[in-house]
């Protein structure tokens, strides 16, 4: 059986919604798999307009900007999946998205490349001082020097966050002749020559490059402040290519302004803008040797095309299989295909005699089941079923009757 052309609804029901300019090869898989109703948008909408777009869509992908709150998954009741075609998940609702059954995705591994890449790339130009000749040769002034600049070579680079980032950065320093200093809170293999230190403080005071690679959460919240800043090597660089909350830019703006750090790149901010040509504003502006970006880090065309892809892959699979692999919702199951049967996927809240209940209820009415899967998580049960094809469509009705259901979609 090909589950390309088999789904729970005819595919040119099926509605399909992408936001903030979403890479083409995202739109492709679905087009490739027969789908037509495809709408796109270059940016993020406001939430009332956002509303209208979705209430009846089965599908959406977002990128860092659309925020998906509670308020807008009400009104989206056809909602089966959401796709943050970004590393993080942050502007999802996800504990009410979980409650509603809907199905979310991202691309945590997609963008580690071009991070990484750009991280050695930063870190020439602050070193270098690349940044403010550059500015002197666009005003005119010949400003050729050595005072100040220096290669990466025997420097150290201290990573904050050694995950699929931090470690691949970890790899291209060594490759640069640089030595590599990490800190994570989860004990981690090292890479190379890498070290581990056990205390943030450890990291900074031995380090000429600081490199941060953390989620933003009430643990990392101003986790690089005036008292960290202290601690920092003099003369040393700090990079944030992480999140815009975990750096604390008026503490940041004293340490560079005061000569105790030499340097600085920031492509993650606080706030930020909602679209490109709108106003920004940031303390560290008009400071030397300072390197602002717009939030750019993943920004290239190869990762925007990988996580495209990625993404669309994860969702398409679960549309037309019932497969959760890489879901922050929903347990993860990964599934294979049953011939001559239906399949039902079932969500529930995880409490006690549901899975009983389940297979109770179809033995009762004569409906056999032919397979049957089974993954829960603390707050949230996900069971497929392939059953009888004749029986199908009672099956459904059964089960929606059933304690604790969310949702329950026939899939083919």
């Amino acid at each position: 059986m090909s589950h390309s052309t088999l789904t729970s609804y005819p595919k040119d029901k099926i509605k399909i919604v992408f936001f903030e300019n979403i890479s083409d090869a995202a739109i492709n898989i679905f087009k490739d798999a027969g789908y037509v109703d495809i709408k796109k948008f270059s940016g993020a909408l406001p939430e009332s307009q956002l509303i209208q777009e979705i209430k009846d869509a089965h599908l959406i992908g977002i990128r860092s900007k659309t925020l998906i709150t509670d308020r807008v998954l009400q009104h989206a009741k056809k909602l089966q999946a959401i796709g943050c075609f970004c590393i993080g998940t942050n502007q999802v609702n996800l504990v009410e998205a979980r409650k509603r059954g809907v199905v979310v995705f991202n691309a945590p591994y997609s963008n580690t490349r071009s991070v990484a890449e750009l991280i050695i790339g930063v870190s020439i130009m602050l070193i270098r001082k690349i940044v403010d000749k550059n500015k002197f040769a666009h005003e005119g002034t010949w400003n050729k020097e050595a005072k100040g600049s220096y290669e990466l070579r025997g420097k150290t680079l201290g990573i904050i966050g050694y995950g699929n980032i931090g470690s691949q950065v970890s790899i291209l320093a060594e490759a640069m002749g640089m030595k590599v200093l990490f800190y994570d809170v989860n004990t981690k293999l090292p890479l190379g020559n890498a070290v581990s230190k056990k205390s943030l403080k450890e990291l900074v005071s031995k380090s000429d490059i600081i490199t941060l690679h953390i989620p933003e959460n009430s643990h990392t919240k101003n986790l690089v402040n005036k008292s960290l800043l202290k601690q920092f090597k003099k003369g040393s660089i700090l990079l944030n290519y992480a999140r815009g909350e975990v750096v604390d830019l008026e503490a940041l703006k004293h340490a560079l302004v005061s000569g105790h750090l030499a340097g600085a790149g920031i492509d993650v901010f606080p706030w930020e803008p909602e679209k490109n040509g709108d106003p920004f504003k940031s303390p560290l502006q008009g400071i030397p040797n300072v390197l602002l970006t717009p939030h750019i880090g993943g920004s290239t065309e190869e990762a925007q095309y990988n996580i495209g892809e990625d993404v669309s892959a994860k969702m398409l699979n679960f549309l037309e299989t019932g497969a959760t692999t890489g879901s922050h919702t929903i347990p993860e199951l990964s599934l294979p295909q049953q011939e001559k049967t239906h399949r039902i996927l079932h969500i529930h809240n995880n409490i006690p005699g549901v899975l009983s209940e389940i297979n109770s209820t179809l033995s009762e009415h004569e409906i056999n089941v032919l397979g049957q899967y089974l993954k829960t998580n603390d707050e949230i049960g996900y069971v497929v079923l392939d059953i009888d094809t004749k029986l199908s469509k009672s099956a459904v009705e059964i089960l929606k009757k059933v304690k604790g259901a969310i949702k329950v979609r026939l899939l083919y």
